[in-house]
């Protein structure tokens, strides 16, 4: 049940779609024409041009595209204020009488639209300008929807600020890596020299077999590492046999050969979320040698810098690139050549680092807990379950 002095309406009743502003162009159009003034598509500005349609503020909803199915993880729709463009792949919503533009931003940010959607093709959908007419919304007063855009407009302040130190604090750790590792070889940021070794000299391989029926099946994620498929599909993708699997102890490391997006060798990850789990045979995987004084998380970081990948690509088959999977055959992966610090200035290495990473961290999960907390603020206000304090009015405060 809606609070008092809330209707129940539609899109088409109560919000002006201001889709005549559209203005389609192709990216040689574009070219022809640089400007300052930002040209819109469904999912963010994709450009800016030296002419302006819109001098308002607005909200777009995407036409169509396959991003209607990410609702969850990304807003479906934009807000903006000032002289922009938008094409013709997305619908123009304005300020009306009963809605405001950035009422209509928050209501449908995250909604899920496809009853909605026509189909158009595998994995392409359309919101046709009468399936958003049709679409329903909750809508306070004018003075109330202002009230509760400039509350969730805050957390927006927040969330930006905070996403933008992350930005600082990833690019600060990757200028640190890069000068530890790639240029402090041969820097005074380096107390102890350097020195080759074959990457079996500190390493040896890990061939355990799964007699022990493990069942946490384990894929390699480039931000996550090694993460069980359970929690990152949601589901395990694996064969119900897993007796070929390879089992893995925390601390050991892991090589998938598919190439990716940041990993164009490859992605090597060390196991430190479970005690236990097993891996594709797929994988090379190898731990430590007992005899052999290092430290874990030196090679966590130089493997993921990719000081390997020049030596990968070296022993990988040309032309072998199949589905995605690289040929590296496991005699020639164990004898890379490592170049690599004495154990002391490797802790050293390591601690500076695992500074910097746990500031990145704390960062990211400050960022997570603010959408969290936006996200179910919105649940609230956007619904009526939780009110606003407005001048003249003695609803409980947000």
């Amino acid at each position: 049940m809606l609070p008092d002095g809330w209707v129940k309406t539609t899109v088409g009743k109560s919000c002006t779609i201001r889709n005549t502003l559209r203005f389609p162009l192709n990216a040689t159009d574009r070219a022809n024409m640089p400007g300052e003034y930002p040209y819109f598509g469904p999912t963010g500005k994709i450009d800016a041009i030296d002419h302006y349609r819109i001098d308002e503020p607005f909200a777009l909803i995407g036409e169509d595209g396959d991003h209607f199915l990410k609702f969850r993880d990304r807003p479906m729709t934009l807000y903006f204020e000032g002289k922009a463009n938008v094409n013709n792949h997305a619908h123009i919503i304005g300020n009306s009488k009963e809605c405001l533009a950035k009422w209509f931003y928050y209501c449908f940010m995250h909604r899920d639209l496809t009853a909605t959607l026509s189909r158009q093709g595998v994995g392409r959908y359309k919101l046709t300008k009468s399936g958003l007419e049709q679409l329903e919304l909750a809508l306070p007063p004018k003075q109330e929807q202002a009230a509760i855009v400039e509350v969730l407009s805050t957390w927006d302040q927040a969330i930006a600020t905070t996403e933008g130190l992350l930005a600082n604090a990833c690019t600060q750790r990757k200028t640190l890596t890069n000068a530890l590792f790639v240029h402090g070889r041969h820097s005074s940021m380096t107390t102890h020299g350097w020195k080759f070794a074959d990457l079996d000299e500190v390493f040896e391989r890990v061939t355990r077999r799964n007699t022990t029926a493990n069942s946490n099946v384990l894929t390699i994620s480039g931000t996550r590492g090694l993460v069980s498929q359970r929690d990152y599909f949601n589901k395990s993708i694996a064969s119900e046999n897993l007796s070929g699997y390879t089992l893995l102890q925390r601390g050991e490391f892991a090589y998938n050969k598919s190439y990716s997006a940041g990993y164009p060798m490859g992605a090597i990850k060390p196991l430190t979320r479970y005690d236990q789990g097993v891996v594709s045979s797929l994988y090379i995987c190898f731990r430590l040698r007992n005899e052999v004084e290092a430290d874990a998380d030196f090679f966590r970081h130089y493997f993921e810098v990719g000081m390997l990948n020049e030596g990968l690509s070296g022993i990988a088959q040309e032309g072998a690139r199949n589905h995605g999977l690289l040929n590296v055959g496991v005699g020639d992966f164990f004898k890379l050549r490592l170049h690599i610090p004495g154990v002391t200035e490797q802790r050293r290495v390591a601690a500076i680092l695992n500074m910097a990473e746990q500031k990145e961290q704390l960062i990211a999960a400050q960022l997570d807990k603010l959408r969290d907390e936006k996200k179910a603020l919105m649940s609230q206000l956007l619904t009526g379950k939780r009110r606003v304090r407005l001048p003249a009015d003695e609803a409980e405060p947000a």
